[in-house]
């Protein structure tokens, strides 16, 4: 074995313990933002916030006192108005996740220093794995996954370091992360190789970083719409004079406003659509260079126009009257579930061109 292929060895075997590490760094991270919702759910501003979201017949059962010149006059408490006449809700955002206590918000601060500390070992074993092979390190399903939770974690502390309220997408993101991880290591691991002719080529660097950007922020949409889904179904049952359980409530309240959670959300996608039309576009450009055609039927060119059909279709959505609020959500969840299959279906059940990135 000479030198550069004994250097190339070791810097594989680096980076597979530095990927390791993340994992367990992360797990600190999400014992911590457990924490950080528990003991936020003990908060004083955690029962106040259920104590308004009680009926109005309950709410205005305590008085309230206000203190005069000539003495003391006992109002009612203003009932606590979760729609408007118009129908539109007009819903504070919740503290978040800490529940606005000293000890919730220690435990999420450490989270999201244990998140930092994870995406940078997470990110060293990424880089180390490009130089084990001297090349983009996103030529298999494998190295595509640890790039791929790596780029939605970093998208994540940017809007954090962006002063966004977003720290609520804490928690989801690092166990999926985990979980993206740990299939990673287990089931999609390939050893460090070169790359089959077709992919000698610098679109690599260009087409596939856009498909995992895409897909990164993509996913912090998805996240943004799940949660929304549950919070507005949670005022509505408010509105229409219900009393959600404690652990709904718990969390629930917490949580942005469902008008603030689909606004995140659209944002997000809209933000991000254009350059996922530019990756597709770019894809099409390299097979012209690669196989002498822009389009061909292959399976992941179609999916990926599917892909785009399905958030171009959310986006109209988003436009149209009829189609604003769930309907559009469920339209971006679909969106989303058309993108993991064009990753894991495609590249795992389908043959194609593609099938040199499987496992």
């Amino acid at each position: 074995m000479n030198l550069a292929a004994a250097t190339n060895e070791s810097l594989a075997e680096a980076s597979n313990v530095l990927i390791y590490s993340s994992m367990a760094v992360y797990t600190l991270a999400f014992f911590a933002h457990i924490a950080e919702w528990v003991f936020g759910s003990r908060s004083k501003v955690g029962r106040t916030a259920a104590a308004l979201s009680t009926s109005p017949a309950k709410a205005s059962a305590a008085p309230a006192v206000k203190a005069q010149a000539g003495g003391t006059a006992v109002l009612e408490r203003p009932e606590v108005i979760t729609r408007s006449a118009a129908g539109t809700r007009d819903v504070p955002d919740g503290p978040g996740a800490a529940g606005g206590t000293f000890k919730g918000d220690l435990y999420g601060r450490i989270a999201v220093s244990l998140t930092v500390v994870a995406f940078l070992v997470e990110a060293g074993g990424v880089i180390t794995r490009a130089l084990s092979v001297q090349r983009a390190p996103w030529a298999n399903m494998y190295e595509f996954s640890i790039t791929f939770s790596t780029v939605a974690v970093g998208a994540y502390l940017v809007l954090l370091a962006l002063k966004k309220n977003v720290r609520w997408i804490g928690l989801p993101l690092v166990t999926t992360v985990l979980l993206d991880l740990g299939i990673a290591v287990t089931t999609l691991y390939t050893d460090s190789d070169q790359l089959v002719p077709a992919l000698h080529s610098y679109w690599l660097w260009i087409h596939v970083s856009t498909a995992i950007l895409c897909g990164a922020v993509f996913y912090l949409g998805a996240v943004g719409t799940i949660l929304y889904l549950f919070r507005d179904s949670y005022e509505n049952k408010l509105a229409s004079g219900g009393t959600p359980g404690k652990f709904a409530s718990s969390v629930m309240e917490r949580l942005p406003s469902a008008a603030s959670l689909d606004k995140f959300a659209y944002r997000i996608n809209a933000a991000v659509f254009p350059l996922w039309t530019f990756t597709i576009i770019a894809g099409a450009i390299w097979a012209g260079d690669a196989w002498g055609r822009y389009w061909g039927w292959d399976p992941k060119e179609v999916w990926s126009f599917i892909t785009w059909v399905a958030y171009a279709a959310y986006l109209h959505a988003r436009a149209t009257a009829g189609w604003k609020g769930r309907k559009a959500a469920y339209l971006a969840l679909l969106a989303f579930a058309c993108w993991l299959f064009n990753y894991y279906g495609v590249n795992i059940f389908v043959s194609g061109l593609h099938s040199y990135a499987g496992v």
